[in-house]
């Protein structure tokens, strides 16, 4: 029988109406559609007075890369960017944050380009919002409500779920007379509660609070249970070395790098949420907890930085961090204060004199060969002593395993042991579980080892040694 070109057509229409595609097909229709957004970077042409200090609004990112870093995390969730401006003002308004004429001008501005969507990389108070979107007849999102919904797409885990939720709640709270209109009617009554004459705002922000308190009463659990996690690793006990680092440095390329691990590492903000942890074991034989965890970001929310602290406490207990900088951006010196600023909230040392800190200056791949020239002089004469890699080549990774192994050594003890010939499989447990630094066969066939064992180890390795009746 003769196939037509219809007959094709028909059979190819069968074969893609399976339910599965019926179902795709379904979802994709019904997609809500992308919003037309506008971003908008307030920078302040003049010194403001914050508490008894006077600083500059714009801090201390330049306003073109403040831009660059709004855009990114409107994309970050999809977002449709028609256009994206900065927004020179000579000062804050209460009201509106912009000044009148401002807020007319880009008035229009969104009339013509039909925004749906207004993006203030600033943070913006409930009053502001709600009198923007009057004005400009368009939903506007702060600095701190985008973060939220970029959070809110990322988490996975059921504590970044609860973890997300909370911060959204607890940021909502105090803009119910933005999101409702119904807000203000009263309504009787009758009991102790919800009385006569109780405003309708009232009753949604108890809802509210009812909600945020059992969120905390599931995370303190969460923490319970990451507390047990926690104790069984001490039990072990292999050394935690935490990676930190300003989002999009590189933490989870080069912790897949380190680990094999497949976590997801994209060119893009907030990429990962949810902490992971993988044991590594470093060619000095010494084992160790290595621990990725969520990136930070200038002005990161304080409820945020609030509502993640259960995960953040595996930053708190780590015996090392590891900081990632892109040293290929050109504010890195700028990321490094925003990253230690979080670490210092976290009530973590980062003087340079502490060697609880190991800076990894991450996208050497990225810079010519004058610039790495000069980085790795800069590093010789650094205090903290950084370490250059590159966690897209492997760059590098040899030298931040020593580093580590040195930073976590500084407790280490050297023996010198003298083992029987005859001892084969104890001399190979001491090159499982040990740095053998040198070996030599003395005149009686016996084998003459030093070596350096780990402070965790150090009650292994004489238990091991006495059990095979050598005494050190």
């Amino acid at each position: 029988m003769t196939t037509t070109a219809s007959d094709d057509a028909d059979d190819t229409t069968d074969q893609n109406n399976t339910p599965k595609n019926r179902r795709k097909r379904a979802s994709e229709d019904t997609r809500a559609p992308r919003s037309r957004t506008l971003v908008l970077v307030p920078v302040w042409k003049r010194q403001v007075r914050v508490g008894e200090k006077t600083k500059p609004f714009a801090q201390i990112h330049t306003p073109e890369n403040r831009l660059a870093e709004a855009i990114g995390l409107a994309n970050a969730i999809d977002l449709d960017i028609i256009d994206a401006f900065i927004v020179p003002l000579s000062e804050p308004r209460p009201s509106t944050l912009f000044g009148s004429g401002k807020v007319d001008e880009l008035r229009q501005t969104i009339s013509e380009l039909e925004i749906g969507l207004v993006v203030v990389d600033h943070i913006v108070n409930p009053v502001q919002q709600r009198n923007l979107e009057k004005a400009w007849n368009t939903k506007v999102v702060d600095r701190t409500g985008l973060i939220l919904e970029i959070f809110g797409a990322r988490a996975r885990t059921r504590e970044g779920v609860l973890q997300v939720e909370l911060a959204h709640l607890t940021y909502q709270k105090g803009r119910l007379v933005r999101a409702w209109t119904h807000l203000e009617r009263q309504r009787g009554g009758g009991g102790f509660l919800g009385g006569p004459g109780e405003a309708q705002i009232e009753l949604d922000r108890r809802m509210l609070q009812d909600r945020i308190d059992a969120i905390k009463r599931d995370l303190a659990e969460v923490a319970k249970t990451r507390e047990l996690h926690r104790k069984g690793r001490r039990k072990v006990p292999y050394p935690i070395v935490a990676i930190v680092g300003y989002t999009n440095a590189g933490k989870s390329t080069l912790f897949n790098k380190i680990t094999g691990a497949g976590v997801l590492a994209m060119d893009q903000v907030f990429a990962t949420l949810d902490p992971t942890m993988r044991e590594v074991k470093l060619p000095s034989a010494r084992r160790i907890i290595l621990s990725d965890t969520v990136g930070f970001i200038s002005d990161l929310p304080t409820m945020l930085v609030a509502a993640f602290r259960a995960t953040l406490e595996e930053v708190i207990e780590a015996d090392l961090i590891l900081h990632v900088r892109d040293i290929a951006h050109e504010e890195t010196e700028a990321q490094a204060q925003d990253v230690e600023k979080v670490l210092g909230d976290l009530g973590i040392d980062t003087l340079p004199a502490d060697n609880h800190i190991l800076e990894v200056w991450n996208k050497v791949d990225l810079l010519d060969s004058d610039r790495l020239g000069q980085l790795h002089n800069d590093a010789g004469r650094e205090e903290r002593h950084p370490v250059l890699v590159s966690a897209a080549t492997g760059a590098g990774i040899d030298q931040l395993f020593d580093a580590i192994d040195a930073r976590l050594g500084l407790a280490d003890e050297i023996l010198e042991l003298k083992i029987p010939g005859h001892e084969g499989a104890l001399i190979a447990w001491l090159y499982e579980n040990t740095d053998v630094m040198t070996r030599s066969i003395g005149d009686d066939g016996a084998v003459q080892l030093k070596v350096r064992i780990a402070s965790e180890k150090k009650g292994r390795v004489i238990a091991q040694l006495l059990k095979a009746g050598i005494h050190v």
